[in-house]
Formats: C-alpha cells, sequence, structure tokens
C-alpha cells in the first residue's frame, strides 16, 4: 500500500460508493470503503492502513456508539481529522475531547465544493496535531537555531519543508537575525550537504570586482589578473551558493546573475568555455526587495526566480521570550571560543528583555562577549550592565556598599594624595590598581572631550593600548 495520504470511508449506504469513487477520483484521492461490520473486523484483526488523514463516517445499520466509534478510530489513526457524511444526532453531545476529532459534516447530496472543503478541513487538523509532535524533533535538527517561541517554531517548520528540496530560497529580516545560519543548516539537512556551502557577500565587494568574484576570470581578462582564478559558483559546484544581501547587487550585476539562474551556464570573465552551474541558490537580504522593485533598484524577474520560497527571520524583539535560552546558548558559544563563562542575575536578564535589540542577535553576542572579558567566571547583575541596557533599577544598591576595604578603595580615589596609604584593614591590590586606572583613563577622557587619541597622549600610552583598556573596563566615549 503506498504511503500517499488516504482517505477511509465507512458507510453502509452502498449507494453513495459509486458517487464518492467518482468524486475522490476526481480530485486523486486514494480512498478505501468499509461497511462498518467490514470495518469493525479489521480493527479486530489489528489491520493498518497506512497514512489515513480522513476519515469519511457515513451511516450505520447497526446500534454503535458515535463516541466509541471515533476513540477506536482515534486509537488507530491518531492524526486523522473525521468527518460525518449526513447528520449523527450525538455529534453535539460528545466530550470535548472526542468532538475535536470530528471537524465537519458533509450535507446530502455530495456536491465536489464540499468534498474539497473537507479535505482542507483535514489538511488543517492533520498540520496542527503534527506541529506540536515534530517541533522536539525540528528543534534538534536545527540545534544551532535557538529558540521555542511560535515565531521560531514556524521558521524550523519552514526550513524542514524545503531544506531537502533542490529549489532556490529567500531569506529576509533584519541584521543579525541569524540568516547566514539558516543557510548554514538548509545546507547540511540537504541532498547536497556533502558539496560545499559557499558565501558572498553582495554588499561587501565593489561592483567592478563583484563579477569576477561570481563567475572567476582567465589570466589576463583585465588589469590585475597575473592567473586565472575560479569565481563563487565554480567553487560551489555541487554545493550550495549563499548570495548575502542581494539587495546590494548592482543592477548589471543582476542582469548576469539571472541569466545564470537560468541557463545554468556562465563563462569566466575572458573565457570562452561554458561552464554549469550545478549550485543551489540561497539568498538574503535585510532589505524590502518589493520596495526597490517600484524604484527600480531591484529586478522583479530576478526577485522572483529566488523568491521561490521565502523564509522571514524575526528580530529578536519579537521573541523577546528566547532571550534566557539565546542567553545560554552564546555563552557555551564563547566558553568554545575559548573565553571565560559569565552568568547573568535573573534581575539583569529582565532588564535586558526590555531592550529594542536594533542590533538583533548579533549585538546579544557582542555584549555577553563584552561582559566575558570584564566579568570572567562572575555574575552579572542589573549595575555591571552597561548603561543603555539598564531599564531597572538596581534593587539593592546597598549591597555594593558592603566592605570597608571597598569603600576605602572608593575614597582614596577621591583623594588623590592619599592614594599611597594602605588602608588598616588591608586592600585587594588588583582591584585597587584596576579602580585607579580606571578613574584616570575615565578623567582623560573627559579632560579630552571623548577624543580617545588626545586622552592617549595624555595618558602616555598608545591609542591601542587605551581602546583595549576601554573595552576591559567597559568605558564608552562620550
Amino acid at each position: 500500500m503506498s504511503d500517499s495520504p488516504q482517505t477511509l470511508i465507512i458507510d453502509d449506504d452502498l449507494s453513495r460508493r459509486e458517487v464518492l469513487d467518482a468524486s475522490l477520483t476526481f480530485l486523486d484521492q486514494q480512498c478505501r470503503f468499509f461497511s462498518f461490520v467490514d470495518w469493525l473486523q479489521s480493527v479486530q484483526d489489528n489491520e493498518k492502513i497506512s497514512s489515513v488523514r480522513l476519515v469519511l463516517l457515513g451511516q450505520s445499520q447497526l446500534p454503535l456508539s458515535l463516541e466509541k466509534i471515533i476513540g477506536d478510530l482515534a486509537g488507530q489513526y491518531p492524526e486523522a481529522a473525521i468527518i460525518t457524511i449526513g447528520q449523527w444526532r450525538e455529534a453535539e453531545n460528545l466530550p470535548e475531547e472526542i468532538g475535536a476529532r470530528l471537524v465537519g459534516q458533509l450535507e446530502l447530496p455530495l456536491n465536489y465544493k464540499q468534498l474539497l472543503d473537507c479535505f482542507h478541513k483535514a489538511q488543517i487538523y492533520y498540520g496542527s496535531v503534527t506541529a506540536q509532535a515534530s517541533a522536539s524533533d525540528l528543534t534538534e535538527m536545527f540545534a544551532s537555531l535557538v529558540g521555542n517561541s511560535h515565531a521560531m517554531v514556524s521558521v524550523r517548520a519552514s526550513m524542514q519543508k524545503v531544506a531537502g528540496r533542490d529549489v532556490n530560497v529567500m531569506i529576509t529580516g533584519e541584521s543579525g537575525t541569524g540568516k547566514e545560519v539558516v543557510a548554514r543548516n538548509l545546507h547540511d539537512h540537504s541532498a547536497r550537504k556533502n558539496g560545499p556551502f559557499v558565501p558572498i557577500n553582495c554588499g561587501a565587494i565593489p561592483a567592478d570586482l563583484l563579477e569576477s568574484e561570481l563567475f572567476g576570470h582567465e589570466k589576463g581578462a583585465f588589469t590585475g589578473a597575473v592567473s586565472s582564478r575560479p569565481g563563487r559558483f565554480e567553487l560551489a559546484q555541487g554545493g550550495t551558493l549563499f548570495l548575502d544581501e542581494i539587495g546590494d547587487m548592482p543592477l548589471p550585476m543582476q542582469v548576469k546573475l539571472l541569466r545564470v539562474l537560468q541557463e545554468r551556464k556562465y563563462e569566466r570573465i575572458g573565457g570562452s568555455k561554458t561552464l554549469e552551474a550545478d549550485v543551489r541558490v540561497i539568498a538574503a537580504t535585510h532589505k524590502n526587495l518589493e520596495d526597490m522593485i517600484e524604484t527600480g533598484d531591484f529586478r522583479e524577474d530576478l526577485y522572483y526566480r529566488l523568491n521561490v520560497f521565502p523564509i522571514e527571520m524575526p528580530p529578536l524583539r519579537d521573541r523577546i521570550e528566547d532571550l534566557s535560552l539565546l542567553l545560554e546558548e552564546l555563552v557555551a558559544r564563547l566558553q568554545e571560543q575559548g573565553l571565560d563563562s559569565v552568568k547573568l542575575h535573573p534581575v539583569a536578564i529582565d532588564s535586558l528583555k526590555q531592550h529594542s535589540w536594533p542590533g538583533n542577535v548579533r549585538e546579544l553576542s557582542n555584549l555577553l562577549e563584552r561582559l566575558a572579558i570584564m566579568y570572567p567566571e562572575g555574575v552579572v547583575g542589573v549595575s555591571e550592565l552597561p548603561e543603555k541596557f539598564q531599564y531597572i533599577d538596581e534593587p539593592d544598591p546597598e549591597r555594593y556598599q558592603i566592605g570597608a576595604a571597598k569603600q576605602t578603595i572608593e575614597t582614596s580615589l577621591n583623594m588623590t594624595p592619599a592614594l599611597d596609604l594602605l588602608p588598616e584593614g588591608g586592600v585587594d591590590l588588583k582591584e585597587h590598581l584596576e579602580l585607579i586606572e580606571k578613574s584616570l583613563i575615565e578623567q582623560a577622557l573627559s579632560r579630552n572631550s571623548g577624543v580617545v587619541a588626545r586622552a592617549a597622549e595624555t595618558l602616555q600610552i598608545r591609542r591601542t593600548t587605551l581602546v583595549e583598556k576601554m573595552r576591559k573596563f567597559g568605558i564608552q566615549r562620550k
């Protein structure tokens, strides 16, 4: 038996079989017919029909309970929707859990429009009952896409549908939302996963060099072409070419790209040999390409060639419930890169949730990297966050006033003549020197109106050294 979706029809009115068979054949639907006696026998024999998505329940000549019938069908086919042919009096009094499987009723006489509507209802029901079951599998499948928000569940579901299909994909979304992560995941779960994944940022390469970058060139093709060089299409042969920031591609280059996508052939600059373009193209942009089409800045035909399957990445502010999971993932990645771990106090996380995150996940990653450098293996509260992330007042400011040594250090910083006096209770020398250093840097920046180069001259250190120290202490230019 085929694994294609099937319709199960249980009905003791044999006169309807011919009508239903003709209608379902017209709709290209596979179906199995049973009388209620035959169906009960199949249940007893544990006969299993694969891929049943819809059950049409006709009239029974036996005194059967609708609740019992639906319960048995649910056990056999948990993903199938049930629709009655004609009216069953019990339908209105079914328990809620059982009644939820009954998604509609076919009115007699039957017609094409009604049947088509039945299959649409069954499709929606199947999607709803399988979405939750597959969510955890997709989370594991696309592990680098962190988040359990509805928006991210939807993104992963879209990726699962298109990953194995060799069609062009357009990923849209604001900068920093993780469009390249999506592209790499699509490649890794495609039939081309053993081939190369070749990214190119169309906005980072000068217009006069972009053609050479994409298609390559032969020796002597232009001034400076001292040797032959393959382009990104050639390097991506058998794999995936990721065209990042496609909205920044110049119009003349758009024409050439469209030709390659249509004909699947190209030549190197200065060459005469035709090369095959056996690549899957995934494009990404933070721009609104439809608006650019209206203004004449992007070709409409290229847009539709690239936008076969669109995936939109949500901004972080629209899935802020994922913030805690993202923090855990990003801290783990920082540790893999050799940086120290850092933990965030729950109140600090609450404060971060109120930020608008214009830089999205990239901005969050940069913040964590800075905090890991400033507070290695430490705990970051609201007061340790950079000022622009402090949306909540410090809930316990008194904790920052505790400790005689700390108070002595702060006092010494405000009394320059006493900087070299050792407090009676002793002092943490490293912390004391860092506080002094931070204070002197802030004073130098203030005296020079925030100009780093001048402040470095005042402190008699290199500008790059000062920049590193500012990053270490979290000092911002003002």
